[in-house]
């Protein structure tokens, strides 16, 4: 068995098998907070029988941002052996096994425990009989710096980063010379060598989610200086978003095992594009793909209403979608970024885009407003609740629009329907619309509180500290 096969189990048992095989040493168990980051704790195979791994272990779970309060703190993590793969950067080997989080009263999956809202979501979807699965595929754009530093001091606040790709380098010293070849602001888009210089590094990427189970389709440069996208195969609402995950901690892993640094920030850099994350989604009945019709660009009368859903809720959405500060200065005209609530068959720059499709089972929609800081289960989970309602309740987005919208007048634009302008009014759309989230109990009224308490942290963190803009557009007025 090599180790590109092992993403599996099929039990306890099987697994305590495969890693005898592989002469595993250590079991990581990994979690994800609801912020997205991804945490873990490490056994020694001597530890790690059957029991364990069917029954689970407690950790405390008030030490996890947004989770327990301390006179509540024990939580159980149980192993999801269905989900495992060999670490590639470990230097003992080690098995990787993603994990679900447990309330220990009753048994229950914790109701803030993203990838159990992921579980929750896709049962929900099998109960409404409208479709068997959801298919998710998302394009998360990074960048990659040779150096970050950054202060947020009572003192001093700033940040300076530095990329050899960077334009702001076209006339520095460099040891052996400046060899000039690097991208232009918004010009980075598909380069070859040696304008694009890290090709390499993205293919190294590649490989490593291919030996972790996640099928890769493609790398390229994307349209900034220092931005770049892989392209993974799409999968089910819950393997996509374990593959999402496991994604951001190959991009990282790997830009630092070369000496460099990856950021999934949406907006890094001043003045040129930020980076989305486009979420191609799609229902199935069986082998049935629901979304292929007869209707706008051969789309299906559902698909449309799904459309319809997305759009209704997309103010709501984005606390998910676009779940940081720094999201917003992303989802500005003028840098490809999808700030209109229309769909088109073409136009990228509206919110919901339907891509060309040869054949029936290729027939989706890409909501483009997401970008790579939201967390896969929640904003997955979410969208597709958005899409279920819109379904349920036949509610139609309208004719699509198949102009450029960046190019209306402003008073057009006044009258259409646009994104959140900031994290706030996100938190406050969704703390006003949820309720298509709370049906089949995939998210909860706690999980809502805790989540909007959990961001506002950051929104009013965000909004009490000076920036050094303001002492350049205030300081001596």
């Amino acid at each position: 068995m090599s180790q590109k096969t092992i993403t599996t189990a099929k039990n306890a048992s099987e697994c305590i098998k495969i890693a005898k095989e592989h002469d595993i040493e250590f079991f990581n168990f990994r979690f994800s907070d609801l912020r997205s980051k991804m945490h873990h704790v490490a056994f020694p195979v001597s530890q790690v029988d059957e029991d364990l791994l069917n029954d689970g272990f407690y950790f405390d779970g008030s030490s996890v941002s947004g989770w327990k309060a301390i006179n509540e703190s024990d939580m159980l993590m149980k192993p999801d052996v269905t989900r495992i793969s060999i670490c590639p950067f470990s230097a003992q080997p080690t098995l990787d096994v993603f994990c679900d989080v447990y309330e220990p009263s009753s048994g229950d999956p914790y109701n803030r425990d993203p990838r159990s809202i992921a579980k929750k979501a896709e049962e929900y979807l099998k109960k409404t009989k409208i479709a068997d699965t959801i298919s998710f595929g998302p394009e998360a754009e990074f960048f990659i710096f040779d150096s970050v530093k950054y202060d947020t001091s009572q003192h001093r606040v700033g940040v300076e980063i530095d990329s050899q790709e960077g334009p702001y380098n076209s006339f520095k010293d460099y040891d052996g010379g400046n060899t000039g070849h690097r991208p232009r602001i918004k010009g980075g888009y598909f380069p070859e060598a040696p304008v694009d210089s890290e090709s390499d590094l993205r293919a190294e990427m590649l490989t490593v989610l291919a030996a972790v189970g996640v099928e890769p389709e493609k790398h390229h440069h994307e349209v900034a200086p220092s931005q770049h996208e892989l392209g993974i195969k799409f999968d089910t609402l819950l393997k996509c978003a374990d593959n999402t995950q496991l994604y951001k901690h190959a991009v990282m892993n790997v830009a630092h095992a070369y000496g460099k640094t990856a950021t999934f920030m949406p907006k890094p850099v001043y003045g040129d594009n930020g980076s989305g994350m486009h979420c191609h989604q799609s229902l199935w009945k069986g082998n049935k793909p629901l979304f292929a019709g007869k209707e706008y660009a051969g789309l299906s009368e559902t698909c449309l209403y799904y459309i319809g859903g997305i759009i209704k809720h997309a103010r709501a959405l984005n606390a998910f979608t676009n779940p940081s500060t720094n999201s917003y200065k992303r989802l500005v005209p003028g840098y490809e970024a999808p700030v209109i609530l229309a769909y088109s068959s073409r136009n990228r720059s509206a919110s919901c885009r339907i891509p060309m499709a040869i054949g029936d089972k290729a027939r989706r929609v890409e909501v483009r407003f997401p970008d790579p800081l939201a967390n896969p289960y929640l904003a997955f989970s979410a969208m597709m609740m958005a899409g279920l309602d819109g379904i349920e309740n036949k509610i139609h987005p309208g004719d699509a629009m198949d102009k450029n919208l960046y190019d209306l007048h402003a008073d057009e634009l006044a009258k259409l329907p646009q994104v959140c302008g900031s994290l706030r009014q996100a938190l406050e759309s969704l703390k006003e619309d949820h309720a298509f989230l709370l049906k089949g109990d995939v998210f909860t009224e706690d999980m809502i509180e805790g989540y909007i308490e959990l961001k506002m942290e950051e929104v009013l963190r965000y909004e009490t500290m000076p920036h050094p803009v303001e002492f350049d557009m205030y300081y001596s007025s």
